[in-house]
């Protein structure tokens, strides 16, 4: 089964993030992340079940920017 993983890197350390079940877990890089992220994932599953809305569904990635302080384009505003 493949999965999402989002990893950014913290202060201290780097966070990894498997939305479709929200997951987080950490480590000092991100292979270190990830593997225990997986970990993290693996025991989601096996106590909790794989949640229906993944046996159905795909995970969609999207960006989109933000303006700071309000600077929204005027064709939007209007």
């Amino acid at each position: 089964m493949e999965l999402t993983a989002i990893i950014k890197e913290g202060e201290k350390q780097f966070v990894a993030l498997c939305p479709e079940i929200d997951a987080v877990s950490q480590g000092f890089s991100v292979e270190e992340a990830l593997d225990n992220l997986k970990e993290a994932v693996e025991v989601y599953i096996e106590e909790m079940g794989l949640p229906e809305e993944i046996k159905r569904s795909d995970t969609l990635i999207a960006h989109f920017e933000v303006f700071p302080h309000g600077e929204t384009t005027r064709s939007i505003r209007t």
